[in-house]
């Protein structure tokens, strides 16, 4: 037997659905037309019923099917030879379908049951609302740190006065630099070693907006808003298992887009991850960036993609009511950062790419100022160029004393209520070239070579050396100043080998690093925070590795030896112990 339909019927996914599921037999309660011995003419009067044909056309479909099944009967009764089989005639716009045995349409009903309820699946029509829209565009993300850390001094560091916290000063109240005062500056621990357990726990999510639009935020732990750890020590913040801070590490908006074929193009605001090519010599992993940047690549061909990055970034923004014990307020003193990068990555054979930027980073009224004379009664008073201190630093940056404070009386002309606050020595413009060698002929073994050379351009020996008061050579009587020893330059070269990425158990890496950074090379604030305990003015080295445990766990040992360049003696040996969890 064999029946036609018009070839004008197209039916979309839901009615397939129906027809499929009709073609093992219909329900009774679907069924207005007597039943038929013919399951073609059964399926003719469903689809009557379900509004997808008329009557009129129905009527002429059950006409032709059971025309052709009566020739069907009349050939298959006649024997082989005795004469042809009456041929039925074949409308217009019609397509013949042969009999299809049970077996074989209900193989088809249920194919065609599968691709239609993907199909339903992918574009929301089969179960409407069941998911609400908003939900399919978000994407989260965490991860979680363990770690064991042990600082190790050396024993010949300097613990007499010569490794003053100019954080913890400018941060706080000024110092009185009086010899009246009978007080030590703050200082860091130069000499105790000391072991924690630190935590770092970060949760995120990236929303999609629509037509390259998206958000994210992430936040995460501290031990405070440092711009380069997110680290936690476990027993901090108060102790007795009191509860620790989370911060907003992360609020951006981003839109990307396809500018055409070859060229992509992303523009970042708010708060994101770092937007330059570089390494840890300038930049914390951790640092995230304020402000806008603009990125794009544009591919010359599969191998070979030049990219560009320009971004303004401020650094600090003067509080709106400085001073606040005054009733006159001080002018602005807003610092910013400019950066712009270009480079190349370029895979010039086929295990062989090189990526490598030439960068330059401008950095605005950073520099610390000398102050109009002012009279400074006690640790309250505030002068015209206090906020050029910096409000974050780790060590080795040259500083000076930024008060002009004028001799009265009161102070007993000078001898007395000195209060300082502290500033970089300095200018800094930065010219940075970066570069990475992947070498991928050991295939799933990847060897990387990473290097890096700084110099800021816009290092005053001749003001560091006249106003600085650190990085200075030590003097028998311990008293007197040294000679200036500072630096402007800084370079890094790391090998890591291993596979590219710690994504299945067992895949591993190894990493050897060497680095050297000068006093004034770069801001001491911004770049890594572990390598001989943050800042520059160091030397030394790093031996560490990775294992993955699972697809989502690994963990990791790094031994980082750093010693001073400048300056009084200062060594530190850094352990860490790591176990990842990501998610």
């Amino acid at each position: 037997m064999s029946y036609r339909v018009k070839t004008g019927y197209r039916h979309l996914g839901p009615a397939l659905l129906c027809l499929a599921g009709l073609a093992a037999g219909a329900p009774a309660w679907a069924q207005d037309a007597a039943p038929s011995s013919n399951a073609t003419v059964n399926l003719i009067n469903l689809m009557v019923k379900r509004g997808l044909i008329t009557r009129a056309d129905a009527d002429g479909l059950i006409a032709q099917a059971e025309a052709e099944a009566a020739a069907a009967r009349t050939a298959v009764a006649t024997p082989a030879g005795a004469g042809t089989a009456v041929a039925v005639p074949s409308p217009d716009g019609t397509v013949r379908v042969q009999y299809v045995p049970e077996m074989v349409r209900k193989q088809i009903r249920d194919e065609v049951r599968t691709e239609v309820m993907a199909q339903a699946k992918r574009e929301g029509w089969a179960t409407p609302n069941a998911i609400p829209d908003w939900t399919q565009r978000l994407k989260f993300s965490g991860d979680i740190r363990l770690r064991y850390e042990g600082d190790y001094f050396g024993n010949e560091n300097a613990n007499t006065g010569e490794f003053p916290n100019f954080n913890a000063i400018n941060t706080g109240n000024p110092y009185d630099v009086s010899d009246t005062n009978p007080n030590f500056a703050p200082q860091l621990n130069v000499d105790q070693d000391r072991e924690r357990l630190r935590l770092r726990a970060r949760l995120g999510v990236v929303a999609q907006l629509g037509n390259g639009f998206s958000a994210g935020v992430r936040v995460a732990t501290g031990d405070s808003n440092s711009p380069v750890s997110t680290n936690q020590s476990l027993g901090g913040s108060g102790g007795d298992f009191s509860k620790y801070a989370i911060w907003l590490d992360r609020g951006y908006v981003r839109y990307r887009a396809k500018m055409t074929d070859a060229l992509d193009v992303t523009v970042d605001g708010g708060r994101f991850d770092n937007p330059f090519f570089g390494t840890d010599l300038l930049w914390d992993d951790d640092l995230g960036f304020d402000g806008l940047a603009l990125s794009a690549t544009y591919a010359v061909d599969k191998e070979l993609q030049p990219f560009a990055v320009l971004g303004a970034f401020p650094v600090y923004n003067t509080d709106f009511n400085f001073a606040s014990n005054q009733p006159a307020k001080f002018e602005s003193h807003d610092k910013w950062l400019y950066g712009a990068q270009a480079g190349v990555d370029w895979k010039f054979a086929e295990d062989y790419r090189l990526k490598a930027g030439l960068s330059y980073y401008h950095y605005e009224n950073i520099r610390g100022e000398r102050s109009s004379p002012c009279l400074v009664l006690s640790a309250a008073d505030a002068c015209d160029t206090d906020l050029t201190r910096p409000s974050f630093a780790q060590k080795g940056n040259t500083y000076m004393a930024l008060r002009s404070i004028s001799p009265t009386a009161d102070n007993g002309n000078g001898t007395t209520d000195q209060f300082q606050y502290f500033g970089l020595a300095t200018g800094f413009r930065e010219l940075a070239l970066t570069a990475r060698l992947d070498l991928a002929q050991f295939d799933p073994i990847r060897v990387t070579l990473d290097g890096e050379y700084v110099k800021n351009l816009a290092f005053d020996e001749s003001r560091a050396r006249t106003l600085g008061i650190n990085n200075r050579a030590p003097t028998p009587d311990g008293t007197t100043p040294g000679e200036f020893e500072g630096g402007d330059t800084g370079y890094m070269a790391r090998l890591t080998v291993g596979t590219e990425s710690l994504k299945q158990r067992w895949d591993w890496n190894l990493r050897f690093a060497y680095k050297y950074i000068e006093s004034d090379a770069i801001v001491d604030g911004f770049n890594d925070s572990d390598f001989g305990l943050g800042g520059t003015n160091l030397e030394g080295f790093l031996i560490g590795g990775n294992l993955a445990l699972n697809e989502n766990v690994f963990a990791g040992m790094r031994w980082q030896s750093a010693d001073s360049i400048a300056g009084a003696p200062y060594a530190v040996d850094v352990f860490q112990a790591d176990l990842n969890a990501r998610f």
